[in-house]
């Protein structure tokens, strides 16, 4: 027979996803955070529906956030359109091989893991996968802080780079895929927070409780 801890839930134990403070939840329905006001959940409200709804909005976003220019430049009466990958192909050809990298990581790659990190957390928690359970906890907190390392900030670089470099020249203006580009680092920073790593365990307290 395994020994198991009590569950947080079965105590009436909450912790307040505002402040982290853990109360004493007791019979009250709607119950609130003595520290901070903020409701009270065993578990956040629709946490896997609302996930989804934002991962697939950001997941069509970054089709068009990577297709349309980002920036568009006019000198001399031209005007000139590029994309994310016009620009690292750009730096490439310009030896700035380094701020090149740093784009293409922060600004095609790192989106497209995070969403394939909550694509697969989100299908193993609605499958009640059993194994790996600290594995996918520590692989929720490391695409949550990726959400907080904004890749706006990468593409303001490049795009002060590039305003530095043509200089009284040229001028610089967003384009749509600048739009949809901050749209995805919002939607999936917004989906990180929704979901809730709590439904990780959930079903491996219930198939161990029938052990």
């Amino acid at each position: 027979m395994s020994c198991q801890a009590s569950r947080g839930a079965e105590l009436g134990l909450m912790g307040c996803h505002t402040c982290g403070l853990v109360v004493r939840a007791g019979t009250l329905h709607e119950a609130r955070c003595p520290r901070c006001g903020s409701h009270l959940h065993y578990r956040k409200p629709n946490s896997l529906t609302r996930t989804w709804a934002l991962l697939l909005t950001a997941i069509i976003m970054y089709i068009p956030a990577n297709l349309l220019p980002v920036m568009y430049a006019s000198a001399f009466g031209n005007t000139q359109g590029d994309t994310i990958m016009s620009g690292v192909i750009y730096f490439l050809k310009h030896g700035d091989w380094p701020l090149a990298l740093v784009i293409f990581v922060a600004s095609i790659m790192v989106p497209m893991l995070k969403m394939l990190a909550l694509i697969y957390l989100l299908l193993s928690v609605q499958r009640h996968s059993r194994i790996r359970h600290r594995q996918r906890t520590q692989l929720y907190r490391i695409t949550e802080l990726m959400g907080r390392w904004s890749m706006v900030d990468v593409f303001v670089v490049a795009l002060m780079a590039a305003i530095v470099q043509l200089g009284a020249l040229a001028e610089i203006t967003p384009g749509l895929g600048a739009v949809a580009f901050a749209s995805v680092v919002i939607l999936t920073m917004l989906a990180a927070l929704a979901f809730d790593p709590r439904l990780i365990w959930d079903h491996q307290e219930q198939f161990e409780a029938h052990d």
